[in-house]
């Protein structure tokens, strides 16, 4: 236990939480005490925050993404394509990936998400050229160099074009060694109960990048190890195509021949799914990662958000790799989402509510942490605080919904497990302009080849 004296969040501007409109008293990394109007804290000598001019919301989480690709952003001889064409122009210069690139590519997602107010971030890593073999390694020092919870995937590629699949063989690997790293990784850095910071999940890229042998090892791997599992699915009509060609089913069929129906797993996309299907992911458990503006750059259709939650599905939001988005900044996937399933199903059954849901509460679900993603009494204290001093804000009636509909980007303060992560919109120690220097330096070095 901690000798720091309880924190009371004071009289926030507007906050995301009912009987707290004075604000939440927070000790030991955890909330504590929510305090109602006209009310003070029950909870003795506390230290004040003063949230006058702050909107207070759960810490969102970010529930799909690729760190790697922000070294690759706007890449010219990918742009203007669909999903598969876009990876096999990708694949080559990924292939050139190093460990320093990695460390400096993980960092400036990192960093963009929590400025951003993302307090926890999963990744999906499945690219393992030779000499990358510690990837999952060095996004945990970059993870707990600033302070941000994280899910790490362990992903996989074993099928390369040789095998008919898409990705070249230099960034696949045997599925003996994936298994092995996979139980490494997960020995070496997964942490267990409410106040975890680091956790691994194993993440074989997509049904068109690994074998039936990896994907059947990899539950059976995840269920020995109780850790979750990850993929993509759904996410292009290519994809079914691809499986009724390959393996004489649907997309989600496959899935469950592997062993991968369950409420270990959460997917990224989930476009394609018919009826039948959203209620079998629904008695399943199975969760959906929504990655709205990867979806629109990269025309592959609408994640039926409506039509899921009605069937019981859980949604998450992701702001998936900065190759297909391009950028790492959950609060602005956020409006994304908010935007893109109004446009769909209209003012009746989308609110802004709903988007900041699906980032809080939805995507704790998708990561399997309960103890996250609202305001409550012994839920995890991770905040992010916006002010609403910018000119997009002028002459704003309701506050929340003046963060999703208005547009903020950047967070003022953001905390995590009960410690200060963003000051005054900046992390403390981060020098920005010599992370971009040096960053760009290696994004140019792999384009060159």
């Amino acid at each position: 236990m901690s000798d720091a004296k309880p924190i009371w969040i004071k009289d926030p501007l507007a906050i995301l939480a009912d009987g707290a409109e004075r604000g939440i008293v927070l000790k030991d990394g955890l909330i504590v005490e929510l305090v109602p109007a006209g009310g003070a804290p029950a909870t003795a000598d506390v230290a004040v925050f003063d949230a006058g001019e702050h909107v207070v919301l759960p810490g969102l989480i970010n529930t799909h993404h690729h760190f790697y690709q922000t070294l690759t952003r706007a890449l010219p001889a990918a742009m203007d394509r669909q999903l598969f064409p876009w990876l096999q122009a990708l694949y080559p210069v990924w292939a050139r990936l190093t460990p320093e690139a990695l460390e400096l590519g993980v960092t400036v997602a990192m960093s963009e998400l929590v400025l951003s107010g993302c307090t926890t971030t999963t990744d999906h890593h499945y690219v393992f050229p030779a000499g990358l073999e510690d990837a999952v390694d060095i996004e945990v020092a970059v993870a707990q160099r600033l302070g941000v919870r994280v899910l790490l995937t362990r992903g996989s590629m074993n099928l390369s074009q040789r095998d008919g699949g898409l990705p070249p063989d230099s960034v696949v690997q045997d599925e003996d060694t994936i298994l092995a790293d996979s139980a490494r990784v997960v020995a070496k850095h997964h942490q267990r109960g409410a106040d975890a910071m680091v956790q691994i999940a194993l993440a074989p890229c997509s049904p068109f990048s690994v074998t039936t042998s990896l994907m059947r090892a990899t539950a059976d791997l995840a269920d020995k190890l109780d850790v979750r599992l990850h993929t993509h699915l759904a996410e292009t009509e290519d994809e079914n195509k691809f499986c009724q060609q390959m393996y004489g089913c649907r997309p989600l069929d496959y899935l469950e021949q592997c062993g991968w129906l369950s409420a270990r797993t959460w997917l990224a996309h989930g476009i394609f799914f018919d009826d039948g299907e959203i209620k079998r992911l629904a008695k399943a458990k199975t969760t959906i990662s929504h990655c709205a503006c990867s979806n629109q750059l990269l025309a592959s259709g609408c994640c039926p958000v409506c039509e899921m939650e009605e069937a019981g599905v859980g949604i998450g939001i992701g702001v998936d790799g900065s190759a297909s988005n391009d950028g790492s900044n959950l609060m602005q996937e956020v409006r994304a989402a908010f935007l893109l399933q109004r446009a769909r199903y209209g003012v009746a059954k989308v609110s802004h509510k709903d988007a900041l849901r699906w980032a809080t509460k939805g995507s704790a679900a998708c990561v399997g942490r309960p103890e996250l993603g609202a305001i409550a009494v012994g839920k995890a204290a991770d905040l992010v605080l916006f002010r609403l001093d910018e000119l997009r804000f002028s002459g704003h009636g309701d506050p929340l919904a003046a963060l999703v509909l208005c547009g903020a980007h950047r967070a003022d303060r953001v905390m995590v497990a009960g410690k200060w992560t963003v000051i005054d919109g900046a992390i403390p120690g981060l020098d920005v302009a010599d992370l971009i220097r040096r960053h760009s330096s290696a994004a140019r070095a792999m384009r060159a080849g």
